[in-house]
């Protein structure tokens, strides 16, 4: 492992690397160039960031008026502003026009953490699967968020990447490649799998190492991709362990967790399920990450506890 990277200094990065091999790339921001972190990128290409001002339905309905142009756009804002003001705007303007825009959920789940719920994006997952034909992926680590920005940038449609606001480690070696769809098993076992996306999948890493110490073995299963997403693989990843446990910074309802469980109710698995995550009917707690993720169950120990409980 090396050392942790904010994934929006890869994003940052990354559409650096894109102009300059030829690609007509253009970042739209809601007065959100720190949040963004873009400065460098608007040193190297003055003329080419467009600020909208504090008025998220402009951003994306201009993203997509950018797009429908023929650049590449790319909205750079934060996740819950992104989602909710402009929903209206992503569904029709981007989804429905099947445009070339690609919605960088910045600071997604609960990275704002103290600033509470009118900053905490635990539903847009939810949100985005609502919406018929729009690919969602949520990096786990910088390797991988890089290589899910640049396949996204040289795939034609609406593209919507949650981006953790945290520093992350990275988790794979350079030989690790992304692929749409794929679900990616980063520790073996039979006793339980533990399912997670985006940087939850740190916590159940751990967890997975903790409960060997405990002698129970734990698959621990990456879902970077929940559209596209191969839902037979993901089912014969969990299928010979005698319980899952989803694991998301979102509500459980609608993102990982149910997903999961629509794979498995389909299938007819008789397999004991837990989603964990923000439960049903509540808000995440106003703290920092840690104890958010302690309050409600998701950390790594808490994961450890459902596991022993479930089993």
């Amino acid at each position: 492992m090396s050392n942790a990277e904010h994934l929006a200094n890869v994003m940052v990065q990354a559409f650096i690397d894109a102009v300059d091999r030829g690609i007509d790339l253009v970042p739209v921001v809601a007065d959100s160039t720190s949040t963004a972190k873009i400065s460098p990128f608007m040193q190297k290409f003055p003329g080419r960031v467009v600020n909208v001002g504090i008025a998220e339905q402009s951003l994306v309905g201009t993203a997509a008026g950018l797009a429908l142009g023929g650049k590449i756009a790319v909205t750079c804002n934060a996740a819950p502003f992104l989602i909710s003001r402009a929903n209206e705007q992503i569904k029709v303007d981007v989804c429905y026009n099947n445009a070339n825009v690609k919605l960088f959920g910045l600071n997604a789940g609960t990275s704002y953490g103290p600033l509470a719920s009118t900053h905490h994006a635990i539903d847009d997952l939810a949100i985005m699967r609502g919406f018929g034909n729009i690919q969602i992926f949520a990096p786990a680590s910088p390797n991988e968020c890089r290589q899910i920005i640049d396949y996204a940038l040289a795939h034609v449609g609406p593209v919507y990447i949650r981006m953790d606001g945290k520093a992350l480690p990275e988790l794979y070696n350079e030989q690790y490649r992304f692929t749409p769809g794929a679900v990616v098993t980063l520790h073996e076992g039979s006793d339980v799998a533990l399912v997670a996306t985006g940087s939850t999948v740190h916590e159940i890493v751990d967890a997975a190492a903790m409960l060997a110490d405990c002698g129970i073995q734990a698959k621990a299963i990456s879902v970077p991709s929940l559209r596209p997403c191969d839902t037979g693989a993901l089912l014969a990843a969990m299928r010979n362990c005698r319980a899952v446990i989803s694991v998301e910074e979102h509500n459980v309802n609608g993102g990982l967790g149910s997903l999961v469980a629509e794979v498995l109710a389909e299938s007819g698995a008789a397999i004991k399920l837990k989603r964990l995550g923000i439960p049903d009917g509540e808000y995440a707690s106003a703290s920092d990450r840690a104890y958010m993720r302690q309050h409600h169950g998701f950390d790594a120990h808490g994961i450890v506890e459902q596991v022993k409980t479930l089993l």
